[in-house]
């Protein structure tokens, strides 16, 4: 599997996916740092909806993603939810430092899933890694989260690119398989056109490196 890029206009496949969560949860900067590996430090709430493109390669075959960044706030989720019709995949960020957002995790799913496909691939990510000396969300609790709703997890820094890269590829491979496996799309049909997704596969849990411990320095976001 590679991270080559082909001309925007060339791909294989076509695959929307969205990030819910909570306003302040960094889905914003997830967004940017995976799609033009930027990262704003005084970067505001988003209104409303956004959303940017990136391809990459996944067994030979260009995939590119529509990544969705949808407001948090409250005010802004009847508009949003149109737009999680026709995803494939969703990001359901929380921030490890704010309980909060974790608590509200529950509606979030339920949310989605009222919208969209019910089989949509799914992945939670504990973003502001980087900040986990101030850590009040545990990565067993997200384990326990993640188990129940058979959902794979893994934890991010949209600041210093811990996993951001290894989330989005991780989420549009799973999605890719099924869709082989199922035989859903024959590979000359056209792509724009959104796969059910089903047969969901067991969580697997990503933290960072090593755990808790010293980071070795590895280059950011490929």
């Amino acid at each position: 599997m590679g991270t080559e890029t082909r001309k925007e206009d060339e791909y294989d496949y076509l695959f929307k996916v969205v990030l819910i969560g909570d306003s302040g949860v960094g889905k914003s900067n997830l967004l940017s740092r995976f799609t033009r590996n930027d990262f704003n430090m005084e970067s505001k709430s988003t209104i409303g909806v956004e959303f940017a493109t990136r391809t990459i390669v996944v067994d030979g075959k260009t995939i590119k993603a529509q990544i969705w960044d949808t407001a948090g706030q409250e005010k802004y989720r009847a508009i949003t939810s149109a737009y999680y019709r026709g995803a494939v995949g969703a990001l359901l960020v929380y921030d490890i430092t704010r309980t909060s957002t974790f608590e509200h995790l529950e509606r979030w799913l339920t949310e989605l899933l009222s919208h969209a496909d019910k089989d949509i691939v799914v992945m939670l990510v504990g973003n502001k890694y980087d900040l986990r000396h101030l850590r009040t969300v545990g990565t067993e609790q997200a384990k326990e989260f993640s188990e129940k709703h058979t959902i794979s997890l893994i934890e991010t820094s949209a600041l210093d690119c811990t996993n951001v890269e290894k989330a989005f590829t991780d989420i549009l491979t799973q999605i890719y398989q099924t869709v082989i496996k199922q035989k859903i799309l024959p590979e000359d049909e056209d792509e724009e056109e959104s796969p059910k997704m089903s047969d969901k596969k067991k969580p697997v849990v990503i933290t960072g490196p090593r755990g808790d411990g010293p980071k070795k320095k590895e280059g950011c976001c490929g």
